[in-house]
């Protein structure tokens, strides 16, 4: 109750007294007669009721009525201030509150109004968390939010606390994100800046993203991650030490694996699917046949010898692979490419008859002979024999690897793979004693290399009674030293 309506009522209550004071006075002047009394009653009747009100009703009102004091002036005054001081509540910095929106100064501060007609300011550093151009973005006039004091203000002009919207936004964030943590759900959110060693997320607050938890394999380039969204695991958090760890790769693990798991399902041995060169290694190439890699080893890439997949084959080709086996407690796939190409063998007859002279790359160099490719993936073997009239202490000795040379086809048989090719066929024999030849006389097309001497090795055969024997050779050098030994025998016993 205000001062003046207690004053209107001081002067309501005095009017009062006096009235019904001087009735008194009137009334109880000298004695009076109940018959005169209720004849004055009649009266108070007639002016004051226009009903049918019984005289003697009226009579005992008036006996019963008695004059109210005034209420003093001052312990009015009193009572009215403890009221809007019990109002106002003591806030101190750190305190939670909530505020209204009065207005926006300026300065971009936000005014606020607090409980018992306290104000407070907002800098615009502690509005919010993301940019903005005014604060208007933010709030509007109306606006009721909630507030963390930061600290008093000494000239309050302003407002008498320091505010803070961001603050109480982000201790919100952090609770949420730690129950998400604990309940093991994914966030999403967009990368602001590639730093070292990984990247920052916002999520209200900062989150940062380790080089190593953001893909399944090396990433060179943090940049291209820049401005993008993803959904990431929390992998560790400390609000309190305002931490925030998150992975992408653990999620990119787990859809990889069920997407494997599914793939390994689907897959049937003997059917052909689409895949794509992922890697390349030295024994084959791993290709991606709808979540899993399947290995493609060298010797399943093509029909003729390879030295390395990249002969063939470079990351990112989409190839057509026949499923050879599939392994799913290890989790392997084996593929062939030259599975589903037709077949060097087939149609070799034809192309190369029997006495066919062609031209060919030798591909090995073995003790028994060279191995000479003809055409791709077709491999015949000319033997150490079938390389020179004369003879051939080794293959080295004639050709080399990689070495491109003429022969001549001597028998074809396709279902075993195999073709017998010669060198010396392609030159006749012009006599017996061709092995003295020398080099200069060998054929045009057969490549005498130098030869090392070689020991000679003494005839043994008994059929030919002009070869000499192991006995004609040593015989008459065992008879003279069995001579000696019988004469130094003999001057010894003297």
């Amino acid at each position: 109750m205000t001062e003046k309506e207690n004053r209107n009522e001081e002067v309501v209550n005095e009017e009062t007294t006096d009235e019904t004071v001087s009735t008194s006075e009137d009334v109880s002047s000298d004695e009076v007669t109940d018959k005169e009394a209720i004849e004055l009653a009649n009266e108070q009747v007639q002016v004051n009721s226009t009903g049918n009100t019984n005289p003697e009703d009226v009579l005992a009102e008036n006996e019963n009525a008695q004059v109210q004091p005034a209420v003093g002036s001052n312990e009015s005054t009193s009572e009215s201030m403890s009221d809007v001081m019990s109002g106002v509540e003591d806030i101190t910095p750190g305190d939670l509150v909530q505020g209204e929106v009065l207005a926006i100064d300026g300065e971009k501060q936000v005014i606020v109004g607090l409980s018992g007609g306290q104000e407070g300011i907002i800098p615009p550093r502690e509005l919010a968390n993301e940019r903005f151009d005014h604060p208007s973005d933010i709030v509007t006039v109306g606006d009721v939010i909630d507030l963390v004091v930061l600290r008093d203000v000494k000239d309050k002009e302003q407002g008498s606390f320091v505010l803070s919207k961001k603050r109480v936004d982000q201790r919100k964030v952090w609770e949420e994100l730690h129950e998400k943590y604990q309940n093991n759900e994914t966030v999403e959110a967009p990368v602001t800046r590639a730093v070292k060693g990984g990247l920052t997320v916002d999520l209200g607050v900062r989150g940062f993203v380790p080089a190593s938890q953001i893909d399944t394999s090396f990433v060179s380039d943090l940049t291209q991650f820049e401005g993008n969204t993803y959904t990431f695991k929390i992998i560790e958090i400390d609000p309190h030490e305002r931490q925030l760890i998150l992975s992408r790769k653990v999620l990119l693990e787990k859809e990889q694996a069920a997407e494997k798991e599914e793939a390994l399902n689907n897959l049937e041995e003997g059917s052909v699917v689409e895949g794509e060169v992922v890697r390349l290694t030295n024994f084959g190439a791993f290709v991606d046949v709808g979540g899993v890699d399947g290995l493609v080893h060298i010797s399943e890439i093509a029909h003729e010898r390879i030295d390395h997949p990249k002969d063939k084959l470079s990351r990112g080709d989409k190839v057509n692979v026949k499923v050879l086996k599939v392994d799913k407690e290890q989790e392997r796939v084996s593929l062939s490419i030259k599975a589903i190409l037709p077949g060097p063998w087939e149609n070799v007859a034809d192309e190369l008859p029997a006495g066919t002279v062609t031209k060919g790359t030798v591909k090995r160099v073995t003790d028994f002979g060279a191995f000479v490719e003809v055409k791709p993936g077709v491999e015949g073997l000319v033997h150490i024999s079938e390389m020179a009239h004369k003879h051939v202490e080794t293959p080295h000795e004639v050709v080399a690897k990689d070495e491109e040379i003429e022969v001549k086809v001597l028998s074809v048989n396709p279902s075993e793979e195999r073709i017998s090719l010669s060198i010396k066929a392609l030159s006749d024999d012009t006599s017996s004693e061709s092995s003295s030849v020398s080099s200069n006389d060998a054929p045009k097309d057969v490549k005498v290399r130098e030869q090392r001497p070689t020991p000679s090795k003494p005839a043994l055969r008994e059929e030919d009674d002009g070869a000499f024997t192991l006995g004609d050779q040593i015989g008459d050098q065992l008879s003279g030293f069995l001579a000696e030994s019988d004469d130094s025998d003999d001057s010894d016993n003297k």
